[in-house]
């Protein structure tokens, strides 16, 4: 359990860092729409 729940973190932090020192990544991060298709129309 320590290393299923180390490795999740683990893999959070280096999310979090790629997408904080990557120049330009944080306008490439997309979320949830917070219109949807009917509202479109």
């Amino acid at each position: 359990m320590i290393l299923s729940v180390g490795g999740v973190t683990i893999l959070f932090a280096w999310c979090i860092w790629k997408v904080i020192s990557t120049k330009g990544e944080t306008e490439r991060v997309h979320g949830f729409e917070v219109e949807t298709p009917d509202e479109k129309e």
